[in-house]
């Protein structure tokens, strides 16, 4: 279950309860659904019964009693078993509330592999929307080496989401932001085009040429820093260490393959398992659980990200996304192959189908910016 899947969930509650009569209140388009925080628990959380306390005239803990029932059974007192059951979301273990009135929520452990098979089926694909939103834009780039890159790119996310999209340039772009940065544009000029909306992109110029970085690095320093911040051109996009955030991307897919065909090797395939079954047969199992339940998060979390960097024209939330999921997943390619004689494991296999999932996330959204995914770095 995703982020956005459990977002949805929690507003069923919601409206179940309005419509029960137990809460009086306007159902909210959204509900915030995040990582816990301190004094949290389980696998997320939510402040809904906060928002929803003051329409409502009661306080938060009763308001999330409510929500709490709803999520659970589906029906909140002695009602009918089957009525529970037709409402209940068998995704959810257990709901606890914390604090003021957070919901803090728990998924069965069969989430982990359903998840994983998700991205396994969709490949980059995994987070796009199914068909046509019904939106059409025309992103106008002023003729800036940076807009131009941020349009390109934003066109492309923007089209994920099932938006129709057309990117053009006040002028004609220099030959080599299209030969040297891989800018691919519909139209230049200042011609509108009947339909679409307009949307005019002008973020913080670059005050120096990337081009000379080359198409990834020069990408990279354009589109990860807000569009607000003036982007820093400079050799430090192109050094193979830490302290480089592409680097880190790139390095965590490059090893994701590296593993993949190791893997291979020893004669052993991926194959989802639930996050119990990532943990088994390790003798660092308490980290190893507590790496893929981090890494779980972050892949849940792609198509809201998707559909947020569209949404607010942020390429630069797909980028630094990019960063935690690799960030996430490098601590845990030490564990999925076997060390030693020992014996590949389904513990292996089921380690080795998270890092791939990993991997077509990282390659799915690297492709979004036009950036390479590399199969060896």
């Amino acid at each position: 279950m995703t982020p956005v899947e459990l977002s949805r969930t929690v507003l069923r509650a919601v409206r179940r309860a309005v419509d029960a009569g137990e809460l009086s209140v306007t159902v909210p388009e959204r509900a915030v659904v995040t990582v816990p925080g301190p004094g949290g628990c389980g696998d997320y959380a939510t402040g809904i019964a906060l928002q929803l306390a003051r329409p409502a005239g009661l306080p938060p803990r009763d308001v999330a009693e409510i929500i709490r029932a709803r999520l659970l059974t589906g029906q909140a007192g002695q009602t009918d078993d089957a009525d529970q059951a037709a409402h209940a979301d068998h995704r959810i273990e257990d709901v606890v509330v914390t604090g003021p009135g957070f919901l803090n929520i728990r998924l069965r452990d069969t989430a982990s592999a359903t998840l994983v098979e998700e991205i396994q089926e969709r490949g980059k694909r995994y987070g796009h929307a199914t068909g046509f939103s019904g939106d059409v834009w025309q992103l106008q780039a002023a003729h800036e080496v940076r807009a131009v890159v941020v349009a390109d790119a934003l066109g492309r996310i923007m089209r994920s989401q099932g938006a129709a999209v057309r990117v053009t340039c006040t002028t004609r772009p220099a030959p080599e932001w299209e030969t040297g940065l891989g800018v691919r544009l519909d139209a230049y000029g200042k011609r509108v085009f009947p339909g679409p909306l307009v949307v005019n992109i002008r973020p913080a110029p670059a005050l120096s040429d990337p081009v000379r970085l080359g198409r990834d690095a020069g990408r990279w320093a354009l589109l990860h820093p807000a569009s607000h911040d003036g982007p820093r051109i400079g050799d430090d996009y192109l050094v193979q260490r830490e302290s480089n955030p592409l680097f880190r991307v790139r390095y965590a897919h490059a090893r994701i393959r590296a593993v993949s065909r190791n893997a291979a090797d020893l004669g052993f395939d991926a194959e989802p398992q639930a996050l119990t079954g990532i943990e088994t047969n390790t003798g660092t199992g308490a980290d190893t659980a507590t790496e893929a339940k981090n890494l779980l998060t972050h892949l849940a979390d792609h198509p809201r990200v998707l559909a947020h960097a569209a949404e607010d024209r942020a390429p630069d939330r797909l980028a630094r996304h990019l960063v935690s999921v690799a960030d996430a997943v490098t601590p845990l390619l030490a564990s999925v192959l076997p060390c030693g004689e020992e014996k590949p494991s389904a513990a292996h296999r089921a380690r080795l189908a998270l890092a791939e999932a990993a991997g077509t996330v990282l390659a799915g959204g690297l492709s979004l910016l036009g950036i390479d995914a590399p199969e060896h770095l």
